[in-house]
């Protein structure tokens, strides 16, 4: 063997370096394609959605009921005050609840138990929004007639593990010197996560409320069940079925007039501003929230 030559064990270590080289950058390059293909997805939908609904928009789509079948002067104001009402509802229920559910698992719950209910909280958000649609109209709707408050029941099951399961990340991040000094300084442990620990995290306590109203807004399956069968007029009862946004897009979809078609395609384009303005705002608060928890450390 010449002098120049490696030895076998040497030149074997560098193939194999070589070939993990070539998979890292073919990984890198398979998941900048993902990224891109993701990214794409959205502009197409996005700039669909706006070629499609904005013609649509005006000052009645937004102030007027619903006209009747053939007429081209009516909007979808009875829509956005009961999605605004619903939700509303919802996030007064699922808040503080998946709040507390948070900071007993944090603060109060053994690690067995805290496990058990991050399982439950899990499985909840993976239940299918259609299966929790169905629950609450078993539960509410049956024997009582569909209403807002019924669908604000099912929109706030949706967006209670959200609100839990993101409080309950925010609070770990909490540094436990803050802790340690509330206690310290004489407080109990109920004291300390109400003056020192939520102060501290209700930036991310904001984020997650949300997010998980901006899923709970463009939810049509539990709104289906619950709260579908609406007059074309502008209501407040949150005792009868009022309609949503969600509800008016698939209503008007289904429509034969080119002018409920159209009024589905504005409707959707408000819907998805809402959604993203909830989701960006929501992401820029996290990002600072957990910058100033950072800076505690």
């Amino acid at each position: 063997m010449s002098a120049a030559t490696p030895p076998l064990h040497l030149r074997s270590s560098t193939g194999r370096a070589r070939r993990r080289r070539l998979v890292g950058r073919g990984m890198e390059l398979l998941a900048t394609l993902a990224s891109v293909l993701a990214v794409a997805l959205l502009a197409i939908v996005v700039a669909s959605v706006i070629k499609e609904g904005a013609p649509a928009l005006s000052w009645d789509f937004f102030t007027k009921a619903p006209a009747p079948f053939g007429q081209t002067n009516g909007g979808i104001a009875n829509s956005i005050v009961g999605t605004a009402l619903m939700t509303a509802m919802a996030t007064a229920m699922a808040l503080p609840a998946g709040v507390l559910i948070a900071i007993y698992n944090v603060e109060f719950a053994p690690p067995r138990v805290a496990e058990m209910v991050r399982l439950v909280l899990n499985v909840l958000a993976g239940v299918p929004t259609i299966v929790i649609g169905i629950f609450v109209y078993g539960l509410l709707v049956v024997g009582s007639g569909q209403s807002a408050a019924a669908a604000s029941v099912a929109l706030a099951i949706l967006m209670l593990p959200l609100i839990a399961r993101a409080t309950e990340e925010v609070l770990a991040l909490v540094p436990a010197s803050l802790r340690e000094a509330g206690l310290a300084l004489g407080g109990t442990r109920a004291r300390t996560v109400v003056r020192i620990i939520l102060p501290t995290a209700v930036g991310g306590i904001v984020t997650s409320a949300i997010v998980a109203v901006a899923r709970a807004a463009g939810e049509t399956a539990p709104v289906l069940f619950t709260s579908s069968i609406v007059a074309n007029l502008v209501s407040t009862d949150v005792h009868s079925a009022l309609g949503s946004i969600p509800l008016s897009i698939y209503v008007n979809s289904e429509s034969p007039s080119v002018h409920d078609q159209q009024q589905a395609w504005a409707a959707a384009l408000v819907l998805l501003v809402f959604v993203l303005v909830l989701s960006i705002g929501g992401r820029l608060l996290s990002l600072r929230t957990r910058r100033q928890i950072e800076r505690m450390r």
